[in-house]
């Protein structure tokens, strides 16, 4: 599980824009694709210094959770 930060209008995790990875705070520049599963909502992102996550918020548990692509 990680920390992250996002933008929220009318439902909580419309869009990322920032993750807290290894410690260090990592902002998103882009949002590269999105959608969504039963369990919850999908983001493959990248961040200002260029690396790619896919991120995950499991939405019945209120958790994030990140994989480094």
């Amino acid at each position: 599980m990680i920390r992250v930060e996002c933008h929220s209008e009318f439902t909580y995790a419309e869009k990322p824009t920032a993750l807290v990875w290894e410690g260090e705070r990592l902002v998103i520049a882009e949002v590269l694709r999105q959608w969504r599963s039963p369990e919850g909502r999908h983001f493959r992102v990248r961040t200002e210094d260029g690396r790619v996550f896919e991120l995950f918020y499991d939405e019945a548990n209120d958790e994030w959770h990140a994989h480094p692509l």
